[in-house]
C-alpha cells in the first residue's frame, strides 16, 4: 500500500469507530407510568355486596313485632317521616314513649325528637346483616325520611373490623337506594366492653364513608371517655347509653339536625 493511502486511512480509522459507537449506542427508555389511585365509588351508586340479608326475628320476636309495629303506625298516620333512626339496640333504647323495652333515653327522645315525625327503626341485638333483612322485608318503602340516622355495627362482634365496614356500607348504600332524598348521619359505633378495639378499627374504617354532603359522620367517641372500668354516659352494662349518654348523643347531633331539618326544631 502506498505511504499516503496508508496515511489517510489512519487518519479515518477514529471517526469511523466513533461513528459505529453512536449508532449501536442503545435506546432511551421511557419512565414507567404510574396510575393514579383507584377513588373509592361514591355511596350514591353502591358497588354490589357480599353482605347477606338474615333475619334475628326467631332470637327477638318481641323487638321485631314492636318494630313492625311502630312502622305500622307511621303508616297509619300518613304522616310524613322526616327523621328515620336505623339500627341496633342502642337505637331501639331511645324509646318513645308509647311502647315497651328500654326506658334509657325516652325523657331526651321527648324533648328532642317527638314533634319532628321521627320513626325509631331500631330493633335489639340486630347486626348489619339484620337491618338489610328488616329493611327488606318491612313496610318500609312508602317512608320519606329526610335524615337518617344510623348507627349499626355493635354487635357484629364475630367479623373483623373490615367485615364490620362492609356491612355498614351495604347498609348505607341500601338505604340510599331506598331513599334518595335523603341525608344521612353516620354515627360512630360507642365503645363497649365486649370488642372495645374491634369497634374503633371499624370506625376508623367507615369514618370515609362521609362526604359532608350526603353522609354525615357523628364521632361520639370522644365524649363517652373511659371512666374507670366504663365509659362515662355508658350503663352497667358497659355497651348502651345511660340518660346521660342518650343526652350527650343528642346535644352532639343537634346543631347537624338543625342545619338538615331546619323547619323542625325542638
Amino acid at each position: 500500500m502506498r505511504p499516503h493511502i496508508r496515511l489517510i486511512l489512519c487518519l479515518l480509522l477514529p471517526f469511523a469507530a466513533a461513528a459505529q459507537t453512536q449508532t449501536t449506542a442503545p435506546p432511551v427508555v421511557a419512565p414507567p407510568t404510574v396510575s393514579a389511585p383507584v377513588a373509592t365509588p361514591a355511596l350514591r351508586t353502591p358497588p354490589p355486596s357480599d353482605v347477606p340479608s338474615d333475619s334475628n326475628e326467631r332470637a327477638r320476636p318481641g323487638n321485631y313485632k314492636a318494630c313492625r309495629d311502630r312502622v305500622a303506625a307511621a303508616n297509619a298516620s300518613g304522616k310524613h317521616i322526616d327523621l328515620l333512626f336505623v339500627g341496633d339496640s342502642i337505637t331501639e333504647a331511645w324509646n318513645p314513649p308509647d311502647w315497651g323495652g328500654y326506658r334509657h333515653g325516652g325523657a331526651v327522645w321527648d324533648k328532642y325528637y317527638a314533634n319532628r315525625n321521627a320513626l325509631n327503626f331500631g330493633v335489639g341485638a340486630d347486626r348489619t346483616q339484620n337491618v338489610l333483612y328488616r329493611l327488606d322485608t318491612m313496610d318500609v318503602q312508602a317512608l320519606t325520611p329526610k335524615v337518617i340516622v344510623l348507627m349499626i355495627g355493635t354487635n357484629n362482634t364475630q367479623d373483623t373490623a373490615p367485615q364490620i365496614a362492609t356491612g355498614v356500607h351495604a347498609v348505607l348504600a341500601k338505604l340510599e337506594t331506598m331513599y334518595p332524598m335523603a341525608k344521612i348521619v353516620l354515627v360512630s359505633i360507642l365503645p363497649n366492653a365486649r370488642a372495645t378495639q374491634l369497634m374503633a378499627d371499624a370506625n376508623a374504617l367507615i369514618q370515609p364513608y362521609a362526604d359532608g354532603k350526603t353522609v354525615f359522620y357523628l364521632d361520639l367517641v370522644p365524649l363517652f371517655p373511659p371512666s374507670g372500668d366504663n365509659w362515662a354516659g355508658l350503663s352497667p352494662d358497659k355497651l348502651h347509653p345511660t340518660e346521660a349518654g342518650y343526652q350527650v348523643w343528642a346535644d352532639a347531633m343537634e346543631p347537624l339536625l338543625t342545619r338538615l331539618l331546619p323547619a323542625a326544631t325542638p
